[in-house]
């Protein structure tokens, strides 16, 4: 009898399992952080964002996912005028992955959702890193310094989908903010449009 009550048990936890979906989206993000003394930097990332729903309804989804952002902040910049040259560089790299957990509604909420308008609102932690040079601080020798540094920190974020598409294909727009808590502790917000599949 203990048997197959557990075999029954087990194949519920599997059909279960398989209402679940996986839903995943790339695209392009602005970011905009903050750290300290330092002037405000601009990010241009590429973005790509996995979701797992692991509660599903008709009318929402609960999910959680990691939208991973890999991109470049500042400047380059060449001069050579009446035989005098200037090179100014504040090229910086940045890589943002926070976990979120989101409660999605409506379009792109779930693969078979068929409405035209959703969105979507969450929290979570997140780690973030940025390295750039900034041309306003000079070390000893007259050289730029460079300014990097990881941080962690809570992250919210929310946005709306619009449906393109069966399936849960979804155009999203999504405003994050993330608030460093260790290391350089920046604020960051970020904008960015994705296209889920």
């Amino acid at each position: 009898m203990k048997k197959i009550l557990f075999l029954v048990l087990a194949t519920f936890g599997v059909s279960n399992a398989f209402s679940q979906s996986f839903m995943h989206g790339a695209g392009i993000g602005f970011y905009f952080d903050k750290v300290e003394d330092l002037d405000p930097r601009l990010s241009f990332a590429l973005t790509y964002s996995p979701r797992f729903n692991f509660v599903e309804t008709e009318a929402l989804s609960v999910s959680v996912g990691i939208p991973v952002s890999v991109g470049f902040s500042g400047s380059y910049n060449y001069n050579n005028a009446y035989g005098y040259s200037e090179e100014t560089n504040t090229l910086g790299f940045m890589f943002h992955a926070p976990v979120m957990v989101n409660l999605n509604f409506a379009a792109g909420s779930t693969k078979a959702n068929r409405s035209r308008i959703g969105g979507f609102v969450g929290g979570g932690f997140g780690y973030h890193y940025s390295a750039s040079t900034d041309s306003d601080y000079f070390d000893e020798n007259g050289d730029p310094i460079i300014v990097e540094g990881s941080s962690t920190g809570p992250a919210a974020n929310a946005g709306m989908r619009i449906r393109v598409g069966g399936g849960g294909k979804a155009i999203e727009i999504r405003m994050s903010y993330f608030k460093g808590i260790t290391g350089s502790k920046p604020d960051l917000v970020g904008l960015g449009c994705t296209f889920n599949f």
